[in-house]
């Protein structure tokens, strides 16, 4: 332990670097450099099992989780729905072979399909009943002044552009084409809720009550994507 303390003063890392161990929403998950640490209010929401918007948590057969990481969301929606499929992509190899191991501690490996793919590019014509993400959406001057700790995490996963919506842009775009008819999107978009609402002035987010207020994650129904 005091070989921890020593290498969390001496070089910064996050704690979870160094015991490969990190929690969220009550599940260990394994943790290196490959992938950042999990962190995200979508978890406290499948806890809930994002009611009331999805009515029957059982009747739920499809699920993507783009932006996967260490797989940790994909997870938790698994066990939120019990009958889902599963699909997890991301676009770092690295971080794909994190989430392998993590499905494999909880053996969801049948359940949970990983892919690796820049967002939608790789999938068939497959649809989903519900898409999860939790993308990167650290602006250009955050990353700028991150602290140590962060900087230690992979880029890829936290930057998305100057205003920070780079990749929430792009989900956006194209989910229409991923949702079934009564699908829901749910994304967390950090700070940026005012950055968002001014981009899509005309989109009517709904706005995910969580531990920290209502600002980070949103909520949209097929028919309402931009």
């Amino acid at each position: 332990m005091l070989h921890v303390i020593e290498r969390r003063i001496s070089e910064r890392l996050p704690a979870a670097y160094l015991t490969n161990e990190a929690w969220l929403a009550g599940y260990r998950f394994y943790v290196d450099q490959r992938v950042i640490v999990p962190r995200s209010f979508i978890a406290e929401l499948l806890r809930e099992q994002l009611a009331p918007w999805i009515e029957d948590p059982e009747g739920v057969t499809s699920v993507l989780d783009l932006c996967t990481g260490s797989g940790c969301l994909a997870i938790l929606a698994a066990h939120a729905f019990p009958a889902a499929r599963v699909d997890a992509i991301d676009i770092s190899p690295d971080a794909l072979a994190v989430a392998e191991r993590n499905l494999s501690d909880y053996a969801l490996s049948e359940r949970i399909r990983l892919l690796e793919s820049n967002l939608f590019t790789a999938l068939g014509s497959e649809r989903y009943e519900l898409i999860l993400s939790n993308p990167p959406y650290v602006n250009g001057a955050s990353m700028r002044s991150l602290p140590a700790e962060y900087q230690r995490e992979p880029e890829l996963a936290l930057a998305s552009g100057e205003d920070g919506l780079d990749l929430t842009r792009a989900i956006l775009a194209a989910a229409r084409e991923r949702l079934t008819p009564n699908g829901l999107l749910v994304v967390e978009i950090g700070h940026n809720r005012d950055e968002l609402e001014a981009a899509f002035p005309e989109t009517a987010f709904t706005w995910l009550d969580t531990a920290a207020g209502d600002q980070y994650v949103f909520l949209l129904h097929r028919d309402e994507l931009p």
